[in-house]
């Protein structure tokens, strides 16, 4: 093995998470692919295993910590780039029905090929947030989205809260300082059909924060939103 089991374990547990013995080893070859990939593909910086389990793994498993799916949910992971948080969570809970979305075919790829070297059934889709999210086959289909530090959570809720239905939740991963962040989202989300909810904070054994931000979808979101990328990002919310 390159990830330490023993950190691995314990890092899991200061999440009240106990992985069998089958998810230990698929997040060890995970960490292998990472790095071989890495080679290929610019896909992480972070490529020495100690930190893939703090920063990658154990990162992406807090999301547990502010949601609970009911067995068999659907979870969108938009923009998940290597795979995080969504390959981490269905190593963790292969019960979920898991769609990685993410906008660079390279990306997809892998994340295609890992999930079949880790003997898991995913959906891998190569295309932009905005065009997926008006698309039939997503709009308002999941139960959860989530998203990982890709952009301001007042232009990020935009992009995602479109895929929740109503009654799921949108789990934004954001970094320490994210209350000024938060509240210039408000009107954001809630235009887009959400409220936001739970806030809260986990500091991994590095010392590095996350902030968890549980917004509730309460309603549909209307048609016309997302807009293209360029008006979010010239004219947000």
């Amino acid at each position: 093995m390159i990830i330490s089991e023993d950190q691995l374990r314990r890092e899991c547990a200061q999440l009240g998470l106990e992985p069998d013995r089958t998810a230990v080893e698929r997040f060890d070859r995970y960490a292998q692919l990472l790095i071989e990939w890495n080679q290929k593909i610019n896909l992480t910086a972070i490529t020495q295993p100690e930190q893939i389990v703090t920063r990658h793994f154990v990162d992406s498993l807090t999301f547990f910590s502010a949601a609970d799916p009911a067995h068999g949910a659907r979870l969108i992971d938009v923009g998940s780039g290597a795979g995080f948080p969504g390959l981490p969570l269905k190593i963790l809970r292969e019960d979920l029905s898991v769609t990685l979305l993410d906008g660079t075919g390279k990306r997809v790829r892998f994340l295609q090929e890992a999930a079949s070297e880790l003997g898991l059934t995913i959906t891998a889709v190569h295309a932009r947030a905005e065009d997926a999210a008006k698309d039939p086959q997503h709009r308002e289909r999941y139960d959860f989205a989530t998203a990982r530090a890709v952009a301001a959570l007042r232009e990020l809720s935009e992009y995602c809260l479109g895929f929740v239905r109503p009654g799921g939740a949108f789990v934004a991963m954001k970094g320490p300082d994210a209350q000024e962040e938060i509240a210039a989202a408000r009107h954001a989300v809630a235009v887009m059909g959400g409220e936001i909810g739970t806030v809260l904070q986990k500091t991994l054994s590095d010392g590095s924060g996350r902030t968890l931000v549980d917004i509730k979808k309460r309603s549909q979101t209307p048609t016309s939103y997302p807009r293209c990328s360029a008006k979010i990002t010239k004219k947000p919310l």
